[in-house]
């Protein structure tokens, strides 16, 4: 497994207003967005691309486009669709699925309770988002969920990780593809396995503690 940790002043310029408390929910909503497409460029170095001719005003050339079968990215309900945009952003064509997976707080193992991703995803690279890798057990679920799918290259991309859910990540990888890209990577996880210092729950600090 590869894992990426961003190093950039912009990166942890907007990651620290995202951790303040004192953040209003707009704001936050805004800086996961622009986080996002800045992490996506750097997840998406190894996209996969094919030679496509064109006719510039002056002269013929080679550039590139997107292979097919397009990429497919696949946020995991809630918390993922505020990270949806800003991937999208940079790449308009790339194809959404929806994974919904929920955290059982009494044992932490992950359930999927929803998902809309087509049947076969043999040949496809797969983007997944996750604002928050604690300790792994959801984006675990998921990346084996698009695995099973037939998804043979799979990358993750997470606002902030810990330590301990990176480890869980690599278990999971095994020698499959799997790159693993973070805005940061933070001290570990307190006893009720919420990363520290971190920002507090992503989702309720995106959309509010409706049910």
């Amino acid at each position: 497994m590869r894992v990426f940790v961003a190093d950039h002043p912009l990166i942890t310029h907007k990651l620290t207003v995202l951790r303040d408390v004192k953040t209003p929910q707009p704001t936050f909503r805004l800086l996961i967005e622009e986080l996002m497409t800045l992490l996506a460029y750097e997840a998406t170095r190894e996209v996969r691309v094919e030679p496509h001719e064109i006719q510039t005003p002056v002269a013929p050339t080679t550039g590139v486009r997107l292979s097919e079968p397009l990429p497919l990215v696949v946020p995991i309900l809630r918390a993922g669709l505020g990270m949806l945009e800003g991937m999208v952003k940079l790449i308009p064509t790339a194809e959404v699925g929806f994974l919904g997976m929920v955290r059982d707080e009494e044992t932490l193992q992950p359930t999927t309770y929803a998902e809309r991703l087509p049947e076969s995803l043999a040949g496809r690279q797969c983007f997944v988002l996750d604002p928050m890798l604690a300790t792994g057990g959801s984006l675990a679920g998921a990346i084996e969920f698009l695995f099973a799918r037939g998804a043979d290259d799979v990358t993750a991309i997470c606002v902030l990780g810990t330590p301990e859910g990176v480890e869980a990540i690599r278990e999971a990888a095994g020698d499959r593809e799997v790159t693993l890209v973070l805005g940061a990577l933070d001290d570990g996880l307190d006893e009720h396995a919420y990363i520290v210092p971190g920002l507090g729950d992503a989702g309720d600090r995106l959309y509010g503690t409706a049910q």
